[in-house]
């Protein structure tokens, strides 16, 4: 997968608690970003299982991003970020917390 693919699936996660399925399984999944923007980290447990996904993603001082996966592969952490769909419930709740553009 493309970074650019990566990074885009990471933005439109929301911060705080969410569900959502990831390859036909329920997941909850817990994202935070600081307030500079230059941390993230995000846990997520399969909600009917033992599978996890824990990562902190740094942005350096070049603009580069750093992945820091917790004891599982780059890989594993890019796929689910990418293939983790919100819950109907989780999206409404995300869109009525967002500001209406103008």
């Amino acid at each position: 997968m493309e970074n650019a693919d990566f990074e885009a699936a990471l933005a439109a996660l929301p911060e705080g608690y969410s569900e959502g399925i990831y390859k036909g399984r329920r997941y909850g999944v817990s994202f935070r970003r600081s307030d500079d923007g230059r941390r993230n980290s995000l846990f997520a447990r399969e909600l009917a299982g033992t599978d996890i996904v824990s990562f902190n993603l740094y942005w350096l001082g070049s603009g580069n991003p750093s992945l820091k996966p917790c004891e599982m592969s780059a890989e594993k952490v890019r796929d689910f970020v990418s293939g983790f769909r919100l819950s109907a419930s989780s999206a409404a709740v995300h869109r009525s917390k967002c500001p209406k553009s103008a």
